[in-house]
């Protein structure tokens, strides 16, 4: 009696195992494909999503999804409360077009499995969403509105971001990283962006830098490869960098 007492006792004190995170269940996500799984140990969503401070509820917008690797997280991230906003720009669509690739037909199985994902068309200057938003995110592509052929200019983006976002709102801008003044010229030779430059930018529309994180800093790139160099992509040293609209 008295040791059924005591067994009761320590399974009374244990720990109870935490429930996974909304984070952890996105990442987990089985609807997710082989192609973005494979790429989870060098791209760390877990990590980057917490550092953005994604969460059930949230309206979020992935500003030049690409295949929508970071779209189907976040979906899964804010849950059914939650609205997620994948939006094209004009220039891109003409790009990808010209590669044979459909970004509407590409969305529409996820627009199925996320109900909670929309898709947005339109010119990047013009950068506008339905519904005020607490988050816009970009990644990997802050240095291409640098890029001659997308033609756009930083600073009217920059601007219709700020104007999308709730006051408190984050934007949220990684990309590879390009050696300490390097300048803006290296984004069309190396798809690599200027960190100071890409931080005066976004400070000049509003913004204030709240925080930096190193969880894509990888000393062994010497910053001077460009980015599409075989077994490069996943693999440079990126900047991440959460801007807040003031409040």
């Amino acid at each position: 009696m008295r040791r059924a007492a005591f067994a009761l006792l320590v399974l009374a004190a244990a720990p109870a195992l935490a429930a996974p995170s909304p984070i952890e269940m996105a990442v987990k996500d089985a609807d997710r494909p082989a192609a973005d799984t494979s790429r989870d140990a060098g791209r760390k969503p877990a990590e980057l999503l917490a550092f953005a401070g994604i969460k059930p509820g949230m309206v979020v917008v992935d500003m030049l999804p690409g295949a929508g690797y970071f779209t189907r997280l976040f979906a899964r991230a804010v849950g059914p409360k939650g609205r997620v906003y994948a939006y094209f720009g004009t220039q891109y669509d003409a790009r990808l077009k010209g590669q044979g690739q459909d970004p509407d037909n590409q969305f529409a199985a996820l627009k199925h499995t996320y109900p909670n994902l929309g898709v947005i068309h339109g010119p990047l200057e013009g950068f506008v969403t339905p519904q005020k938003v607490d988050l816009v995110w970009t990644s990997d592509n802050y240095h291409d509105m640098h890029n001659k052929a997308y033609a756009m200019d930083p600073a009217k983006v920059n601007k219709a971001v700020f104007a999308s976002l709730k006051p408190g709102g984050i934007y949220l801008v990684m990309d590879h990283r390009a050696a300490k003044g390097a300048g803006a010229g290296v984004t069309e030779t190396l798809h690599r962006m200027d960190e100071d430059i890409a931080k005066k930018e976004i400070e000049a529309a509003g913004f204030r830098l709240v925080a930096e994180s190193k969880i894509l800093t990888n000393p062994s790139d010497d910053n001077s490869k460009r980015v599409f160099e075989q077994g490069e992509h996943d693999h440079t040293d990126q900047f991440v960098l959460k801007f807040v609209k003031p409040r």
